[in-house]
């Protein structure tokens, strides 16, 4: 197997083939290999195992899932990787590549065409520019039993963030809702080429056999969070006019659900914005 975190491999490798790295689709390849195969051993991935891995680069992470599961599908857009990845995961024979964006694909049908009888599982060292979209998908989906990614620290930090910090905010209730997210390691840039000015963190998303809370609606109870962290230094009776209330009925309906119209969408937890939405739904 190819050791493509040496950068003594790696760059002859790239420049046998022409490749340079790709500002626009955020590309920053592994040297540290420790990395890699710490990922996937976090991830839980085992022999009973369908990994669907986003963007797989030249491949490093890809070598340490297909050691490990029955099978692995890499979706990969840059079509320049074709040859390299070849080289480096071409001998695995429970590897497939899969060339596209992973954002115009049907993950759950994807998953249940490549992965019957498996324990489905996603990984991903994710480009930051495009983490929350990738992520989300892979979330909404809701066919994972986990789904473990690399992504910059400061979005790692806010998908576990609790209520009451800075760091709570609409998208650490989305993730919490659907999983159970915990921070598992720190990589410092140092660990790739280019380096990225900032640290980076694997986080593993466990998936929930169900919600924490129980909603009327789930699609309300979104707008209502969204719509709360909207304008997230006011009060609630200020955001939440934004559900298209006026002040009076902004006021009776958080009297009627037990929140203090006072509060900022960030000290509210995720039982608290389920209140909310119950209240509002046996209202409409």
């Amino acid at each position: 197997m190819i050791n493509v975190c040496d950068i003594q491999v790696m760059k002859p490798l790239l420049a046998e083939h022409g490749f340079h790295f790709s500002k626009a689709k955020g590309q920053n390849f592994l040297i540290a290999s420790w990395v890699p195969a710490s990922i996937a051993q976090e991830s839980g991935v085992d022999e009973h195992t369908g990994v669907l891995e986003i963007g797989p680069g030249i491949g490093p992470l890809t070598q340490q899932l297909g050691l490990r599961a029955a099978k692995v599908c890499a979706v990969e857009v840059d079509t320049r990787l074709a040859p390299i990845l070849d080289k480096t995961v071409g001998e695995f024979p429970n590897v497939e590549i899969l060339w596209g964006d992973v954002l115009k694909q049907d993950i759950r049908a994807l998953v249940a065409e490549k992965f019957p009888g498996l324990r489905p599982m996603a990984c991903a060292n994710l480009p930051y520019y495009i983490t929350t979209p990738i992520l989300s998908a892979l979330l909404e989906a809701d066919c994972f039993d986990a789904v473990t990614v690399m992504v910059q620290k400061e979005v790692a930090q806010r998908i576990a963030a609790a209520p009451g910090t800075g760091d709570y905010g609409a998208f650490s209730v989305f993730c919490q809702y659907y999983t159970e997210p915990e921070i598992a390691f720190i990589v410092p840039p140092t660990s790739f080429i280019p380096a990225p000015a900032v640290d980076s963190a694997v986080i593993v998303c466990k998936r929930r056999s169900e919600p924490p809370v129980k909603v009327c609606d789930e699609a309300l109870f979104f707008r209502i969070v969204k719509a709360a962290f909207s304008l997230r230094r006011k009060m609630l009776s200020n955001s939440l006019k934004n559900m298209g209330i006026n002040s009076e009925q902004c006021t009776q309906w958080l009297q009627r659900a037990g929140v203090d119209g006072k509060r900022r969408a960030e000290t509210l937890s995720l039982e608290d914005f389920a209140a909310l939405t119950n209240t509002f739904g046996a209202e409409k």
